[in-house]
């Protein structure tokens, strides 16, 4: 199973977060098929890929230490694939969701850290 997983720290407050998480999943062409407060979880459409290279994206917000300025969250981006090349699948929509998360207009980015 591959899985990729990158920290965030954002210049946003915490209320105003998930509804522009939701909208930049879509606009990266993921269908939301659940999500809480603090938690959303989005995979690729179906038919697109295989299944077992269907990626599934959470995004844990980490709403006991935001500030009205400041929210971290966690991403995975995770899918059935076995990771045999180092540029699989799933590192390719993990590394496009990273980069619009990062880049996006509504917040400043303060801190992002991949493992």
């Amino acid at each position: 199973m591959a899985r990729y997983t990158c920290s965030f720290t954002l210049s946003i407050p915490f209320e105003h977060l998930q509804p522009l998480l939701i909208e930049l999943l879509q606009d990266c062409g993921l269908d939301v098929v659940y999500y809480t407060s603090d938690y959303i979880m989005a995979r690729e459409v179906l038919g697109q890929v295989t299944f077992s290279k269907l990626a599934i994206a959470e995004l844990l917000i980490d709403k006991s230490t935001a500030t009205e300025t400041e929210t971290r969250m966690t991403m995975v981006v995770k899918n059935e694939e076995l990771p045999l090349q180092v540029d699989n699948h799933c590192r390719q929509i993990f590394m496009y969701i990273k980069q619009a998360i990062e880049n996006c207009r509504h917040w400043h980015l303060i801190e992002s850290f991949a493992s």
